[in-house]
Protein backbone atom coordinates (compact mmCIF):
# COMPACT_ATOMS: atom_id res chain seq x y z
CA UNK A 1 0.00 0.00 0.00
CA UNK A 2 1.54 3.27 -1.17
CA UNK A 3 -0.11 5.85 1.04
CA UNK A 4 -0.78 9.58 0.78
CA UNK A 5 -1.89 11.07 4.10
CA UNK A 6 -4.35 13.95 4.16
CA UNK A 7 -4.09 16.14 7.27
CA UNK A 8 -1.66 16.59 10.12
CA UNK A 9 -3.95 16.60 13.15
CA UNK A 10 -4.02 14.38 16.20
CA UNK A 11 -5.28 11.24 14.45
CA UNK A 12 -2.62 11.50 11.73
CA UNK A 13 0.17 12.04 14.22
CA UNK A 14 -1.08 9.03 16.16
CA UNK A 15 -0.96 6.90 13.01
CA UNK A 16 2.55 8.07 12.11
CA UNK A 17 3.93 6.67 15.36
CA UNK A 18 3.16 3.10 14.25
CA UNK A 19 3.88 3.40 10.52
CA UNK A 20 7.30 1.85 11.08
CA UNK A 21 5.58 -1.33 12.29
CA UNK A 22 3.67 -1.71 9.02
CA UNK A 23 6.08 -3.23 6.47
CA UNK A 24 3.38 -3.40 3.78
CA UNK A 25 2.72 0.36 3.97
CA UNK A 26 4.89 2.96 2.28
CA UNK A 27 4.38 6.62 3.28
CA UNK A 28 4.51 8.36 -0.09
CA UNK A 29 3.29 11.85 0.82
CA UNK A 30 1.43 14.19 3.15
CA UNK A 31 -1.10 16.87 2.18
CA UNK A 32 -2.40 19.90 4.05
CA UNK A 33 -2.93 23.64 3.87
CA UNK A 34 0.00 25.98 3.27
CA UNK A 35 -0.14 27.22 6.87
CA UNK A 36 0.70 23.66 8.01
CA UNK A 37 3.63 23.16 5.64
CA UNK A 38 6.38 23.59 8.24
CA UNK A 39 4.63 21.22 10.61
CA UNK A 40 4.14 18.63 7.85
CA UNK A 41 7.75 18.89 6.72
CA UNK A 42 8.85 18.23 10.28
CA UNK A 43 6.59 15.18 10.50
CA UNK A 44 7.79 13.98 7.11
CA UNK A 45 11.41 14.19 8.21
CA UNK A 46 10.70 12.42 11.48
CA UNK A 47 8.63 9.57 10.07
CA UNK A 48 10.09 9.10 6.62
CA UNK A 49 7.27 10.49 4.50
CA UNK A 50 8.45 10.99 0.93
CA UNK A 51 6.84 14.28 -0.09
CA UNK A 52 4.74 17.16 1.22
CA UNK A 53 1.97 18.73 -0.90
CA UNK A 54 -0.37 21.67 -0.38
CA UNK A 55 -2.15 21.18 -3.73
CA UNK A 56 -4.50 18.19 -3.70
CA UNK A 57 -4.24 17.84 -7.47
CA UNK A 58 -0.56 16.99 -7.06
CA UNK A 59 -1.47 14.21 -4.64
CA UNK A 60 -4.08 12.79 -7.01
CA UNK A 61 -1.72 12.98 -10.01
CA UNK A 62 1.16 11.30 -8.19
CA UNK A 63 1.70 7.86 -9.82
CA UNK A 64 3.64 6.67 -6.76
CA UNK A 65 0.48 6.80 -4.62
CA UNK A 66 -2.25 4.15 -4.87
CA UNK A 67 -4.14 4.86 -1.63
CA UNK A 68 -5.41 8.01 0.11
CA UNK A 69 -5.83 8.17 3.89
CA UNK A 70 -8.35 10.91 4.70
CA UNK A 71 -7.51 12.23 8.16
CA UNK A 72 -9.23 15.61 7.72
CA UNK A 73 -12.12 17.16 9.71
CA UNK A 74 -15.46 15.34 9.33
CA UNK A 75 -17.10 17.76 6.89
CA UNK A 76 -14.26 17.31 4.38
CA UNK A 77 -14.42 13.50 4.21
CA UNK A 78 -16.96 13.28 1.41
CA UNK A 79 -15.38 15.76 -1.00
CA UNK A 80 -11.80 14.55 -0.65
CA UNK A 81 -12.80 10.88 -0.78
CA UNK A 82 -14.90 11.42 -3.90
CA UNK A 83 -12.06 13.16 -5.72
CA UNK A 84 -9.66 10.38 -4.77
CA UNK A 85 -11.98 7.67 -6.08
CA UNK A 86 -12.61 9.62 -9.28
CA UNK A 87 -8.85 9.64 -9.81
CA UNK A 88 -8.48 5.89 -9.34
CA UNK A 89 -7.15 5.85 -5.77
CA UNK A 90 -8.19 3.45 -3.03
CA UNK A 91 -9.42 5.31 0.07
CA UNK A 92 -9.18 4.82 3.82
CA UNK A 93 -11.44 7.44 5.38
CA UNK A 94 -11.42 8.31 9.06
CA UNK A 95 -14.61 7.97 11.08
CA UNK A 96 -17.29 9.13 10.83
CA UNK A 97 -17.29 8.22 7.15
CA UNK A 98 -19.48 11.13 6.05
CA UNK A 99 -21.98 13.54 7.57
CA UNK A 100 -24.95 12.23 5.56
CA UNK A 101 -25.75 8.62 4.70
CA UNK A 102 -26.57 9.60 1.10
CA UNK A 103 -22.98 10.77 0.71
CA UNK A 104 -21.67 7.40 1.83
CA UNK A 105 -24.02 5.55 -0.53
CA UNK A 106 -22.74 7.68 -3.42
CA UNK A 107 -19.11 6.99 -2.50
CA UNK A 108 -19.83 3.27 -2.10
CA UNK A 109 -21.38 3.08 -5.56
CA UNK A 110 -18.50 5.05 -7.07
CA UNK A 111 -15.91 2.73 -5.50
CA UNK A 112 -17.80 -0.34 -6.72
CA UNK A 113 -18.06 1.01 -10.27
CA UNK A 114 -14.30 1.63 -10.36
CA UNK A 115 -13.40 -1.59 -8.49
CA UNK A 116 -11.56 0.35 -5.79
CA UNK A 117 -11.17 -0.39 -2.09
CA UNK A 118 -13.08 2.05 0.11
CA UNK A 119 -13.09 1.54 3.89
CA UNK A 120 -13.73 3.45 7.08
CA UNK A 121 -10.89 3.73 9.58
CA UNK A 122 -12.74 2.51 12.66
CA UNK A 123 -10.34 0.69 14.95
CA UNK A 124 -12.97 -1.21 16.95
CA UNK A 125 -13.94 -3.53 14.10
CA UNK A 126 -10.40 -4.82 13.52
CA UNK A 127 -9.16 -5.28 17.08
CA UNK A 128 -8.50 -8.87 18.15
CA UNK A 129 -10.19 -8.29 21.49
CA UNK A 130 -13.38 -7.10 19.78
CA UNK A 131 -13.38 -10.16 17.53
CA UNK A 132 -12.82 -12.29 20.64
CA UNK A 133 -15.77 -10.61 22.38
CA UNK A 134 -17.97 -11.48 19.40
CA UNK A 135 -16.89 -15.11 19.73
CA UNK A 136 -18.10 -15.09 23.35
CA UNK A 137 -21.61 -13.86 22.44
CA UNK A 138 -23.25 -17.27 21.79
CA UNK A 139 -22.44 -18.58 25.26
CA UNK A 140 -24.10 -15.56 26.90
CA UNK A 141 -27.51 -16.93 25.89
CA UNK A 142 -30.25 -14.56 24.78
CA UNK A 143 -28.91 -11.01 24.84
CA UNK A 144 -31.01 -8.65 26.94
CA UNK A 145 -29.08 -5.44 27.58
CA UNK A 146 -26.05 -3.70 26.07
CA UNK A 147 -24.71 -0.56 27.70
CA UNK A 148 -21.81 1.45 26.30
CA UNK A 149 -20.51 4.55 28.06
CA UNK A 150 -17.74 6.52 26.38
CA UNK A 151 -17.61 9.77 28.34
CA UNK A 152 -14.43 11.81 28.10
CA UNK A 153 -14.21 15.48 28.99
CA UNK A 154 -12.85 17.43 26.05
CA UNK A 155 -10.31 20.18 26.56
CA UNK A 156 -12.03 21.89 23.61
CA UNK A 157 -15.22 22.12 25.65
CA UNK A 158 -13.62 24.78 27.85
CA UNK A 159 -12.98 26.89 24.75
CA UNK A 160 -16.52 26.17 23.52
CA UNK A 161 -18.00 27.50 26.76
CA UNK A 162 -15.98 30.69 26.27
CA UNK A 163 -17.40 31.17 22.77
CA UNK A 164 -14.59 29.66 20.68
CA UNK A 165 -16.07 26.99 18.39
CA UNK A 166 -13.46 24.50 17.21
CA UNK A 167 -14.29 21.68 14.73
CA UNK A 168 -15.02 19.22 17.56
CA UNK A 169 -18.06 21.30 18.55
CA UNK A 170 -18.93 22.86 15.21
CA UNK A 171 -22.20 21.85 13.51
CA UNK A 172 -20.78 23.04 10.18
CA UNK A 173 -17.71 20.83 10.60
CA UNK A 174 -19.77 17.79 11.56
CA UNK A 175 -18.72 17.80 15.20
CA UNK A 176 -20.49 16.80 18.38
CA UNK A 177 -20.46 13.87 20.77
CA UNK A 178 -22.44 11.47 18.61
CA UNK A 179 -20.23 11.85 15.53
CA UNK A 180 -17.06 11.68 17.59
CA UNK A 181 -16.86 9.16 20.43
CA UNK A 182 -20.37 7.70 20.28
CA UNK A 183 -19.65 6.45 16.74
CA UNK A 184 -17.35 3.87 18.33
CA UNK A 185 -20.18 2.70 20.57
CA UNK A 186 -22.53 2.38 17.60
CA UNK A 187 -20.02 0.32 15.64
CA UNK A 188 -19.45 -1.86 18.70
CA UNK A 189 -23.17 -2.64 18.89
CA UNK A 190 -23.96 -2.90 15.16
CA UNK A 191 -21.08 -5.34 14.73
CA UNK A 192 -22.89 -7.64 17.16
CA UNK A 193 -26.59 -7.04 16.53
CA UNK A 194 -26.85 -5.38 13.12
CA UNK A 195 -29.46 -2.76 12.31
CA UNK A 196 -31.91 -1.82 15.11
CA UNK A 197 -35.67 -1.61 14.81
CA UNK A 198 -35.75 1.95 16.16
CA UNK A 199 -33.44 4.80 17.12
CA UNK A 200 -33.85 7.64 19.60
CA UNK A 201 -31.28 10.21 20.69
CA UNK A 202 -31.62 12.19 23.91
CA UNK A 203 -29.03 14.91 23.49
CA UNK A 204 -27.69 17.79 25.55
CA UNK A 205 -27.60 20.48 22.87
CA UNK A 206 -25.68 23.74 23.18
CA UNK A 207 -25.58 26.22 20.31
CA UNK A 208 -26.85 23.65 17.85
CA UNK A 209 -24.45 20.82 18.72
CA UNK A 210 -24.68 17.82 21.02
CA UNK A 211 -22.06 18.05 23.75
CA UNK A 212 -23.30 14.74 25.18
CA UNK A 213 -26.20 12.38 24.73
CA UNK A 214 -27.86 9.02 25.25
CA UNK A 215 -28.62 6.95 22.15
CA UNK A 216 -31.34 4.30 22.54
CA UNK A 217 -31.38 1.38 20.09
CA UNK A 218 -34.22 -1.12 20.15
CA UNK A 219 -33.66 -4.71 19.00
CA UNK A 220 -36.01 -7.68 19.32
CA UNK A 221 -35.50 -8.91 22.87
CA UNK A 222 -32.50 -6.64 23.50
CA UNK A 223 -32.30 -2.99 24.53
CA UNK A 224 -29.20 -0.89 23.95
CA UNK A 225 -27.94 2.32 25.51
CA UNK A 226 -24.98 4.17 23.97
CA UNK A 227 -23.73 7.12 26.01
CA UNK A 228 -21.26 9.57 24.53
CA UNK A 229 -20.12 12.69 26.38
CA UNK A 230 -17.56 15.39 25.69
CA UNK A 231 -18.85 17.75 28.37
CA UNK A 232 -18.38 15.37 31.32
CA UNK A 233 -16.41 12.29 32.29
CA UNK A 234 -17.17 8.90 33.82
CA UNK A 235 -15.64 5.41 33.95
CA UNK A 236 -15.49 4.17 30.35
CA UNK A 237 -16.78 0.66 29.76
CA UNK A 238 -19.22 -1.44 27.77
CA UNK A 239 -21.38 -4.29 29.08
CA UNK A 240 -23.16 -7.04 27.17
CA UNK A 241 -25.73 -8.90 29.25
CA UNK A 242 -27.36 -12.22 28.34
CA UNK A 243 -29.51 -14.60 30.37
CA UNK A 244 -26.50 -16.94 30.84
CA UNK A 245 -23.71 -14.45 31.42
CA UNK A 246 -22.14 -11.13 30.56
CA UNK A 247 -19.07 -9.53 29.02
CA UNK A 248 -17.54 -6.33 30.38
CA UNK A 249 -15.16 -4.39 28.16
CA UNK A 250 -12.71 -2.40 30.25
CA UNK A 251 -12.09 0.99 28.65
CA UNK A 252 -13.26 2.50 25.37
CA UNK A 253 -14.36 0.42 22.37
CA UNK A 254 -11.76 1.99 20.09
CA UNK A 255 -9.03 0.43 22.28
CA UNK A 256 -10.57 -2.85 23.50
CA UNK A 257 -7.65 -3.37 25.85
CA UNK A 258 -9.15 -6.26 27.82
CA UNK A 259 -12.47 -7.75 28.80
CA UNK A 260 -14.03 -9.94 31.46
CA UNK A 261 -16.37 -12.86 30.85
CA UNK A 262 -18.85 -13.53 33.66
CA UNK A 263 -20.94 -16.69 33.35
CA UNK A 264 -23.79 -17.14 35.81
CA UNK A 265 -22.54 -18.84 38.96
CA UNK A 266 -18.90 -18.95 37.80
CA UNK A 267 -15.81 -16.94 38.60
CA UNK A 268 -15.02 -14.03 36.28
CA UNK A 269 -12.45 -14.72 33.58
CA UNK A 270 -10.23 -11.89 32.28
CA UNK A 271 -9.11 -12.01 28.67
CA UNK A 272 -6.72 -10.02 26.48
CA UNK A 273 -6.09 -11.11 22.88
CA UNK A 274 -4.49 -7.97 21.46
CA UNK A 275 -1.55 -8.47 19.12
CA UNK A 276 -0.05 -4.96 19.24
CA UNK A 277 -0.11 -2.20 21.87
CA UNK A 278 -1.30 0.45 19.40
CA UNK A 279 -4.98 0.50 18.48
CA UNK A 280 -4.41 1.41 14.80
CA UNK A 281 -2.00 -1.40 13.97
CA UNK A 282 -4.53 -4.12 13.22
CA UNK A 283 -6.80 -1.99 11.04
CA UNK A 284 -3.97 -0.67 8.86
CA UNK A 285 -2.45 -4.11 8.56
CA UNK A 286 -5.82 -5.34 7.25
CA UNK A 287 -6.23 -2.30 4.96
CA UNK A 288 -2.87 -3.10 3.35
CA UNK A 289 -3.90 -6.74 2.89
CA UNK A 290 -7.25 -5.80 1.32
CA UNK A 291 -5.58 -3.46 -1.15
CA UNK A 292 -2.73 -5.84 -1.97
CA UNK A 293 -5.15 -8.73 -2.59
CA UNK A 294 -7.90 -6.49 -4.04
CA UNK A 295 -10.32 -8.05 -1.57
CA UNK A 296 -13.39 -6.20 -2.79
CA UNK A 297 -15.71 -8.63 -1.00
CA UNK A 298 -14.23 -7.80 2.41
CA UNK A 299 -14.33 -4.08 1.64
CA UNK A 300 -17.99 -4.37 0.64
CA UNK A 301 -18.81 -6.16 3.89
CA UNK A 302 -17.10 -3.43 5.89
CA UNK A 303 -18.93 -0.74 3.92
CA UNK A 304 -22.31 -2.30 4.64
CA UNK A 305 -21.80 -1.94 8.38
CA UNK A 306 -20.51 1.61 7.96
CA UNK A 307 -23.68 2.43 6.04
CA UNK A 308 -25.89 1.07 8.84
CA UNK A 309 -23.94 3.15 11.36
CA UNK A 310 -24.33 6.28 9.24
CA UNK A 311 -28.07 5.68 8.91
CA UNK A 312 -28.38 5.33 12.69
CA UNK A 313 -26.38 8.52 13.29
CA UNK A 314 -28.41 10.46 10.74
CA UNK A 315 -31.72 9.33 12.22
CA UNK A 316 -30.50 10.11 15.74
CA UNK A 317 -29.36 13.62 14.88
CA UNK A 318 -32.55 14.39 12.95
CA UNK A 319 -34.66 13.25 15.89
CA UNK A 320 -32.70 15.57 18.19
CA UNK A 321 -33.06 18.49 15.81
CA UNK A 322 -29.32 18.71 15.09
CA UNK A 323 -28.25 19.76 11.60
CA UNK A 324 -24.66 19.19 10.51
CA UNK A 325 -22.80 20.56 7.52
Amino acid sequence: MKLAILGSGQIVMDFLTIAKDLPDTELVSMFGIEAERVKMEGLANTYGVGKVFTDYKEVLNDPECDTIYVGLPNHLHYTFTKQALENGKHVICEKPFTIKSAELIELKELAESKKLILVEAITTRYLSNYLAIKEQIPQLGDLKIIECNYSQYSSRYDAFKKGEVLPAFSPKAGGGALMDINIYNIHFVVGILGKPDSVKYLANVERGIDTSGILLLDYPGCKVVCIGAKDSAAPIRSMIQGDKGSVVLNGPPNLCNSFDVNMNGQASQSMDKKVHPHRMYEEFREFARMIDKMDLAKAKDMLEQSQVVMEIAEEALAGAGIVLG
